[in-house]
């Protein structure tokens, strides 16, 4: 294992780790059915060239080169060779509008953009040109565009071929800057946070501290699937990944990550907690589909596992079954990530604590952790050697101060912390106080030293009589209901509380089939009968709810919340502001007497 001190900065922990693995296998990608991968020491090659390909069309240090790409080898490629020239790398997602990519090139100052397909220039050339400040665009694959005289047009792979072979020293000191994400958010226009070498330095030698005493070592496999425009995939999936010298595979869609997983077979993912929502629905429902033996072997499982979790002895009968299910139920759940998985780390939204008990009963390694893109973004994460408290995010990772403010806003500072966000001061200084990061998020540590998370500080609403709700504990509740996909609640300044809710697509169909009815959310929106169905499932809800959270009235959304509608993050949280402008008035309609 490298130590921290034999290298200062990301581009020289890259090159000292491909110089040790040399031609043992780094990068793969699916390529007319079958996985190719690219070694160490090619990978650094390619680095190597279009880095220098860069400089000769004009890339300076401190220069911003936006990167706009589904995660693949040539996003690795494109990152490390921007910060080998000493330059910053701006990703953006790849399902950001025209007005997003405007945003970020002009805050930004971005003076190229590498986007990777004709589909997705697209959206971004209309704002380069618009710009007036990106005059470069290299095109992942080949871009056939018109007006392209507007801008310099190049070819990555033509770059890279024609690059010349040395590696420029990359002298970048641990506190310059190597990368500006943009928030994703939940409301507002996105802001740059400023991440510097250090930061990622931390957040992926405090990761591989907890692996390394938590877990077996053996080689890493890692599944990339999450956006790596954002912070915690592109830490924790690409930069730890480097550091524990691990291989890295990238998925080829959301749809074909179960298949991906059995090919695959990674021993860490980092997920988000909707993701396990998802399978806990389908893993139900296939053993519902195979008979009542399976049922209740299942439901044994989770029962005896929850009884470990909980710290519960077994009685003698249970010591006995328990090791068959292990062998055969929890077996078969474990294959369905690959058979080897060592450990899935989740974040970036808040995970329903029954979601991660049921997962580690039936014998899945689930680490729930914490962060912000503003703390690079690891702050904290369960560990087995601790116990795993599925209802915390677990204790601080090594080297990082949490203390609880007085108004219960979890504040973080350490070198994993930024510096701020770009060509904001005003905004940095409301968040960055004596060198404290304020998070936003309303938490405690308990007496273990588990950080425990109650809600966003500013997603919490407060009713007309000044009481306050937590909406994300009230939504994960509603969503363990079968019937229920998604749901949004509302109530801020209202006398009241009302959701929105998706239902799930199975039961839409099952139902309407039941009452000889179309399965059309339109048609079924003015069916009494099927909002009295919903309502009954949101009444048992409430039954474990306190009287100012109860779901007073509930309507249902035309259509699933995406990232396509601009309704989600692309980190599948649910984003309220459009929720809230795009069916202002059915809501209004719910408080109407």
């Amino acid at each position: 294992m490298i130590l921290p001190a034999d290298a200062t900065n990301l581009v020289q922990l890259f090159f000292m780790q491909a110089q040790k693995h040399n031609a043992a296998p780094l990068l793969w990608a699916k390529h007319q059915g079958s996985w190719q991968s690219s070694s160490w020491a090619e990978t650094a090659d390619k680095i190597a060239r279009f880095a220098m390909a860069l400089k000769d069309i004009g890339i300076i240090p401190g220069d911003r080169v936006m990167l706009v790409s589904e995660n693949r080898p040539e996003w690795f490629i494109a990152d490390f060779a921007i910060m080998t020239v000493g330059a910053v790398t701006v990703p953006a997602y790849t399902t950001n509008t025209e007005r997003d990519h405007l945003h970020i090139l002009q805050n930004s100052g971005a003076a190229a953009v590498i986007v990777s397909t004709p589909k997705l220039a697209k959206a971004v050339l209309p704002s380069v040109y618009q710009s007036g400040v990106c005059k470069t665009v290299i095109g992942i694959e080949p871009l056939k565009i018109g007006q392209a005289g507007l801008v310099d047009l190049h070819d990555m792979a033509t770059l890279i071929e024609n690059g010349k072979a040395e590696v420029p020293d990359c002298d970048a000191k641990p506190d310059d800057l190597a990368c500006i994400i943009y928030t994703s958010g939940t409301g507002g226009a996105p802001r740059g946070v400023q991440l510097h070498h250090a930061a990622m330095m931390h957040n992926i030698i405090s990761a591989e501290i907890i692996i390394r005493e938590d877990f077996p070592a053996v080689p890493d496999v890692f599944l990339s699937f999450l956006p790596l425009s954002h912070a915690y995939e592109h830490t924790m999936s690409q930069m730890w990944a480097v550091y524990l010298g691990a291989q890295i595979y990238y998925a080829e869609s959301i749809d074909k990550l179960a298949t991906n997983l059995d090919e695959v077979r990674p021993t860490i993912m980092v997920v988000v907690p909707r993701l396990f929502e998802v399978l806990r629905q389908k893993i139900t429902k296939a053993i519902e589909k195979q008979g009542r033996i399976a049922g209740i072997l299942f439901n044994i499982a989770l029962k005896l596992g929850r009884k470990v979790y909980e710290g519960d002895p077994l009685n003698l009968w249970e010591k006995m079954v328990d090791p068959l299910l292990t062998r055969t139920v929890r077996k078969k759940v474990q294959e369905r990530f690959g058979g080897r998985i060592k450990a899935l780390v989740a974040g970036g939204a808040p995970l329903n604590a029954d979601i991660g008990i049921f997962f580690q009963a039936l014998g899945i390694t689930l680490l729930q952790g914490y962060g912000q893109t503003e703390a690079g973004p690891l702050i904290s994460c369960n560990r087995p050697s601790r116990k795993i408290k599925m209802h915390t995010v677990g204790p601080p990772v090594p080297n990082t101060e949490v203390r609880i403010a007085e108004d219960g806003e979890i504040c973080v500072r350490g070198t994993n912390v930024m510096h701020g966000y770009w060509n904001a001061p005003e905004e940095t200084a409301r968040v960055l106080v004596d060198g404290w990061l304020l998070t936003g998020d309303i938490g405690t540590i308990d007496a273990d030293g588990h950080i425990v998370i109650t809600d966003r500080k500013k997603d919490i609403i407060v009713n007309d009589k000044g009481d306050n709700v937590s909406p994300q504990r009230v939504e994960a509740m509603m969503t363990l209901e079968p019937e229920i996909f998604q749901a949004m609640i509302y109530g801020d300044r209202r006398p009241y509380m009302v959701a929105l809710v998706v239902p799930d697509a199975d039961w839409l169909v099952s139902w309407a089939h039941a009452h000889n009815k179309r399965a059309d959310l339109a048609t079924l929106n003015q069916e009494p009968a099927f909002i009295s169905a919903l309502q009954a499932v949101i009444d048992k809800v409430n039954a474990r709810l306190n009287v100012i959270e109860k779901i007073r009235r509930i309507a249902v959304a035309h259509e699933a919340f995406t990232t396509d509608n601009q309704q989600m993050t692309p980190t599948l949280k649910i984003r309220r502001h459009v929720i809230k402008q795009n069916y202002a008035a059915l809501l209004d309609m719910l408080y109407a007497v």
